[in-house]
């Protein structure tokens, strides 16, 4: 219930700068614009979202740092994380409540691009399991990208440079697999970095069938970094 408070706290923070309503604005706006304008939509002759939803991965790799670089960065520069780490709330509260905020943040960015599939139905016959899984998909994609965005910002007072470590860290999770590919890589390592790529596991969701070892890959990159962000609070905590 705690983690519920901070987190309706955090979202509505979102919107007490021009930032929020620039996420919420950009975002769709630039789907819009890389699916039907840039994008191979009309030379597919049908249907299909496949080109809309390719594009997400890179699309938060701007976006999840822009909305995480604040949370904790922001906190750390005004001085007000220590009085937030003397309120009654246990670490686990704090950090599940700042994700949960930049989760709905991410969510309501995407019902702003809901527009999209609806105008895609109108000219052709769209099957809507795909983007049923892609929607799901992004949910995870993003639920994991937030989460390496908030540790990397509790680790910094500087909004910037945590928006900056974040888009980096992003960018490689996107392109290990290119790595794995090359003819020098051992297989082990091939094998490991194909497992870490980000955009293996979303395109295998966005297929329309929700594979549990896909997912379950997303939840885990999100309780690995949210336990790292409660131990750098928790160490200054105690210094």
């Amino acid at each position: 219930m705690r983690s519920l408070l901070i987190a309706k706290r955090e979202f509505f923070s979102t919107f007490d700068a021009p930032t929020g309503y620039v996420v919420l604005g950009m975002f769709p706006a630039l789907a819009a614009v890389l699916f039907f304008l840039t994008g191979p939509y009309f030379a597919l002759d049908e249907a299909s979202m496949r080109p809309f939803f390719a594009s997400m991965p890179w699309l938060l790799v701007m976006l999840a740092p822009a909305i995480t670089m604040r949370l904790w960065a922001e906190e750390r520069r005004s001085g007000t994380e220590e009085l937030l780490l003397t309120y009654p709330f246990q670490l686990r509260d704090l950090v599940l409540g700042k994700f949960l905020g930049a989760w709905a943040v991410l969510a309501l960015a995407l019902v702003c691009t809901v527009g999209v599939p609806f105008t895609a139905a109108m000219m052709g016959d769209l099957d809507w399991g795909p983007v049923i899984g892609g929607y799901l998909s992004v949910m995870l994609l993003g639920g994991a990208s937030l989460a390496i965005g908030l540790f990397l910002s509790s680790i910094t007072d500087n909004q910037i440079v945590a928006y900056l470590l974040g888009a980096a860290v992003l960018l490689g999770f996107n392109l290990i697999g290119v790595a794995a590919t090359a003819e020098a890589m051992p297989e082990g390592f091939a094998r490991l970095f194909l497992m870490l790529d980000f955009g293996n596991h979303f395109h295998a969701i966005t297929r329309g069938v929700l594979d549990l070892g896909h997912a379950s890959f997303y939840l885990g990159i999100m309780v690995f970094f949210l336990t790292a962000n409660g131990v750098v609070l928790e160490r200054r905590r105690v210094r």
